[in-house]
């Protein structure tokens, strides 16, 4: 094994997981304000020890996938899954045998706190002599076995009993044989890789879990997970942001990335969108994390007439990439036309696209200046923006 070992994560979000509600597969349906999928994806992209990471999907579901990760993409391209977790378990671990990862964490999409700690852990304990390990935690409640009429068989002792987690860590090499194994004796149903492990011969060693690193099932998992949310979220900024064009020969202004029919448009180096500008130094600036400018310098060609959305998404990604999260964004356009009403909900629906929240999220006012200034002189517009975020407190 090489050292440091090049580790891969495959995380599985082939299922459909209905009985959450939301009408989407539980692995898509939003966790403060993001898709469930993407809460594990980011801590992955997020540890230094991660080299790759891999997402399993259903049948179908490529754009649900593409727009759950769009800013924070796993490093491969997803592949379909199968009817059964082992099967699409397979399917992951045959995409990354190119990749010849030492070692692999298999982890559920559904348990979104997985925290860096319990990676580390995961990677020490197969870097350390495993083939196979688990985390798990012990068991506090009683437990009864029980007969198909509801009666009680047997009472085992719960200090011998572990409640078992994810990310499981294998050997890369060990895993792929004993599913390929499995697949090919017609063996199914086993409901985790450490039961693979196990029937293919395989020690799995045990490590300590974490009591926060819950799997979301049902309706109320999500309540309990958005209660928990906002309570982790507690750092709250709130950044400001300006920007102001110049009107020029042209017949249209891009606002919010919409492209706006007007008799005049705008002197810039990229497309001019004010909106999109000031909203993306709003949200650099909640970051503390300079302005446009520093991110994309106008004396740079290639953003010569670059679509802002560019700017806003990167923005976005930087968020993401903190572990945060858009609260609201509230801008403002100062010019006396083109009308800016008849297009809010376009310009909401848009912005929102692209920072990957609700449009409940983005608010468009306009107003005029009342023929002062440059903008009531009609000799160009402007945009104010105020965005909040959350970020994960100490």
């Amino acid at each position: 094994m090489r050292s440091p070992p090049f580790v891969a994560a495959l995380v599985v979000a082939a299922g459909r997981g209905l009985r959450a509600g939301g009408g989407v597969p539980k692995q898509y349906r939003l966790l403060a304000g993001r898709p469930l999928l993407s809460h594990a994806v980011e801590t992955f992209q997020r540890h230094d020890g991660v080299g790759a990471v891999l997402v399993v999907i259903g049948d179908g579901d490529g754009e649900l996938y593409r727009e759950a990760v769009s800013h924070a993409p796993a490093t491969l391209p997803p592949v379909t899954g199968g009817a059964e977790r082992q099967a699409s378990v397979l399917a992951g671990l045959e995409a990354l045998a190119q990749a010849a990862p030492d070692i692999v964490l298999v982890h559920d999409a559904a348990r979104p706190f997985l925290s860096s700690a319990l990676i580390d852990a995961a990677i020490a304990a197969v870097a350390d002599g495993a083939v196979a390990a688990v985390p798990a935690t012990p068991v506090v409640e009683t437990i009864k076995a029980v007969d198909s009429a509801g009666r009680v068989v047997a009472t085992p002792d719960r200090a011998g009993l572990r409640a078992v987690q994810t990310p499981q860590a294998f050997v890369f090499p060990a895993l792929l044989e004993a599913h390929r194994r499995a697949a090919a004796t017609g063996v199914a149903g086993l409901t985790d890789d450490a039961s693979v492990m196990e029937w293919a011969g395989h020690v799995v060693a045990v490590f300590p879990g974490e009591a926060g690193n819950v799997k979301l099932t049902l309706p109320e998992d999500f309540d309990a997970a958005e209660r928990r949310m906002r309570v982790a979220m507690n750092d709250v900024r709130v950044g400001q942001g300006y920007d102001v064009h110049a009107f020029t020969d042209g017949d249209h202004v891009w606002l919010g990335g919409v492209r706006i029919p007007h008799d005049r448009g705008v002197l810039a180096h990229s497309d001019g969108d004010v909106v999109l500008h000031a909203a993306t130094d709003a949200i650099l600036g909640a970051l503390a994390d300079g302005d446009i400018g520093t991110h994309f310098p106008p004396s740079d060609p290639q953003w010569r007439g670059a679509s802002s959305d560019r700017f806003l998404a990167h923005a976005a990604g930087l968020l993401a990439a903190r572990g945060g999260r858009l609260a609201m964004l509230d801008v403002t356009v100062v010019c006396e036309a083109p009308k800016i009403g008849p297009h809010r909900e376009a310009i909401r629906s848009r912005m929102a696209e692209i920072l990957g929240v609700g449009a409940d999220s983005i608010a468009i006012k306009a107003t005029t200046s009342e023929k002062m200034g440059f903008t009531g002189r009609r000799e160009g517009l402007a945009a104010l923006a105020l965005a909040t975020v959350r970020l994960p407190g100490e």
